[in-house]
């Protein structure tokens, strides 16, 4: 199966995800206005599911980095690779919203003082060297055996991101949800969670997709002649 096929299923999916997305940011737009960062909360159904996503992309790597260390079957290693390239650019946007949310609320953009937007900086950059790994191997096989290793260890970094709220009391504010309760008006936690499951439609939507591409990629590298296969020995040289 090509990657210009999209099979049905896959069809559903996009469907639901388009549905569900559209309406959590319908859903969002309606919420009132908090009491102190006004309409600029509206961004936290952005931000907060752009993060969300970003550590479930490198759960998700750290798993296929483990699988295929165990099996050494490639796909493990598409799965891993692929949900890396989600979790680098929702890790982007979380950083870029972030931004857009902090300078008229905390009047800067950013805080490499903020344990929050500093581990999460060095998470971005973590994994674009992931990437950058992968690309610079000579070989797949390569590429999966030196880039799990980084996959399993770097995983470690989305709980210190998460509690870096919890351990350092610096600019960013501390979860909005919690075990005791939420910090936010109902309607908005409402909204908030529609998004966050909008945005995981979002990821395995990404992933199916990506995945099949990456599929593609290996059967067309594999496809290719080897560097010299269809070199032709002089007339005589053989009976030589």
């Amino acid at each position: 199966m090509k990657s210009d096929y999209i099979p049905m299923k896959l069809k559903l999916l996009y469907a639901v995800t388009a549905l569900v997305a559209v309406s959590g940011a319908l859903l969002a737009l309606s919420t009132p206005p908090d009491a102190v960062q006004r309409t600029y909360a509206r961004i936290l159904h952005l931000h907060v599911p752009s993060a969300w996503l970003a550590f479930l992309a490198f759960g998700v790597t750290a798993l296929g980095s483990v699988m295929w260390r165990l099996r050494r079957r490639l796909v493990w290693d598409r799965l891993a690779a692929s949900s890396a390239e989600i979790g680098v650019l929702f890790t982007g946007l979380a950083i870029l919203t972030g931004a857009i949310w902090g300078r008229p609320v905390w009047g800067v953009f950013f805080d490499w003082g903020d344990a929050r937007m500093a581990s999460t900086a060095v998470m971005f950059l973590v994994y674009l060297g992931y990437l950058a790994l992968r690309r610079y191997s000579p070989s797949p096989e390569a590429a999966a055996d030196r880039s799990s290793i980084l996959g399993i260890v770097a995983v470690i970094q989305v709980p210190l991101v998460y509690f870096s709220v919890n351990l350092f009391r610096t600019l960013h504010q501390t979860q909005s949800i919690r075990p005791d309760g939420a910090t936010m008006d109902r309607s908005m936690v409402a909204a908030l969670l529609l998004n966050l499951a909008a945005f995981t439609l979002v990821y395995v939507s990404f992933l199916a997709a990506r995945m099949i591409i990456a599929r593609d990629e290996a059967e067309l590298v594999a496809a290719r002649p080897v560097a010299g296969a269809a070199v032709i020995s002089p007339p005589g040289l053989n009976d030589a």
